[in-house]
């Protein structure tokens, strides 16, 4: 068979939790598959080409559009529903690890993953081009069209049931994977400490990895933080977070300036992937508060480190984390407080969060991922 697989979220500058997923999983799906010829599709009008991945086996090719992508997408697929982009790549099925513009021919097998509904559950959160753009989108009709939708968590799969009239039948939960790279790392590893130099980090910090925007509830940790120094429990420890800037932060960084211990608070920027592993384990505890994940990958990528998390009682992340993790109310930034304050004073607590992270992180391999998404692929009739 012969499958297409679209990788514009590639294109990405930097990389973050889509571009991670379809990244890892592309490479996954082409490393186990050898039975089926892949065609893997973007476009750009520029020469993008140093910065797409190279994915190197004898069962793939790379096509390259060179349309201007608002043209591409605002009217010539949504409008004009031109160029088929089955017909294109001479493709029998073809998939889509993201929502996205698209065109296809009617005799096209598609299949769809959706991470998670976050642009209609909250939609004040995003910025007015983000709504837009997902407005235009039409989800409605992408949903109708596909012949699968996988989804990553069974919290995205009600979503999609609640808020859409499809069927159960035709929605499909395959958890994501992490790479194996997320490991414990001895504190005193050269490149651990170089890496403590490269970011400027304290010796004992509380760490928040994730895209610095409004559904991910920075102001509450920043809020909760400060709750714990002014009752003047663990001066020692600071609160590092990392992240790429996203969309309507300047809340955020309100909270931050006006924080009386903003000096005690460090924004460290968009942390390189491969430098990802090092921060994870020289933090002492990862928080977590976000409002609505998908499926979350900062809490068991942190996990796989050994390090003690606390997340959100939200979405999707109790099922994901399990009782790996400290859940707390997202709203309740006593509660945060609260939890943090015990995983720090609590050894035993502390122990039973690090050895049950690192079984709970074992569970979700891209290996296994992708032999769902190569089962799926094989069993669809065209």
């Amino acid at each position: 068979m012969k499958i297409g697989i679209d990788i514009r979220t590639l294109m990405d500058r930097r990389y973050s939790g889509v571009s991670e997923y379809a990244f890892n999983l592309v490479k996954e799906i082409l490393k186990q598959d050898k039975n089926n010829k892949y065609k893997l599709f973007y476009n750009s009008a520029g020469d993008i080409a140093s910065r797409m991945p190279d994915f190197n086996y004898d069962n793939c090719a790379i096509i390259k559009g060179r349309y201007p992508n608002k043209l591409l997408n605002y009217w010539l697929f949504k409008f004009f529903k031109r160029p088929k982009i089955d017909r294109l790549l001479g493709v029998d099925l073809f998939f889509m690890p993201h929502i996205n513009f698209i065109a296809l021919s009617k005799e096209s097998k598609f299949i769809l993953t959706i991470h998670d509904l976050s642009f209609l559950r909250f939609k004040d959160f995003f910025s007015w081009r983000k709504n837009f753009w997902h407005k235009m989108l039409n989800l409605k009709n992408l949903i109708n069209r596909a012949d699968k939708i996988i989804t990553v968590s069974e919290s995205s799969k009600s979503d999609i049931l609640d808020l859409f009239k499809t069927s159960p039948e035709k929605i499909k939960v395959i958890h994501s994977g992490i790479e194996d790279n997320f490991r414990m790392i001895d504190k005193n590893d050269e490149s651990i400490i170089k890496i403590r130099k490269k970011y400027n980090l304290p010796e004992k910090f509380i760490l928040f990895l994730g895209t610095i925007e409004p559904r991910k509830n920075i102001s509450s940790l920043i809020q909760a933080y400060g709750q714990l120094h002014a009752h003047g429990r663990y001066a020692e420890y600071k609160l590092v977070i990392a992240g790429a800037k996203g969309w309507k932060n300047r809340n955020i960084f309100k909270a931050w300036s006006e924080s009386s211990f903003v000096d005690d608070i460090k924004f460290i920027g968009y942390v390189a992937r491969e430098d990802k592993i090092y921060i994870y384990n020289l933090a002492k505890v990862f928080v977590y508060p976000s409002f609505y994940e998908g499926f979350g990958f900062p809490p068991l990528e942190a996990m796989a480190c050994g390090t003690p998390v606390i997340a959100s009682y939200a979405s999707s992340l109790p099922e994901i984390l399990g009782r790996a993790a400290l859940l707390i109310d997202p709203y309740n930034t006593a509660d945060i407080a609260e939890a943090i304050d015990n995983v720090i004073a609590d050894k035993e607590l502390r122990n039973d969060l690090v050895v049950g992270g690192l079984a709970r992180a074992k569970e979700y391999k891209w290996g296994k991922t992708a032999g769902e998404y190569i089962k799926l692929f094989n069993a669809i009739k065209y």
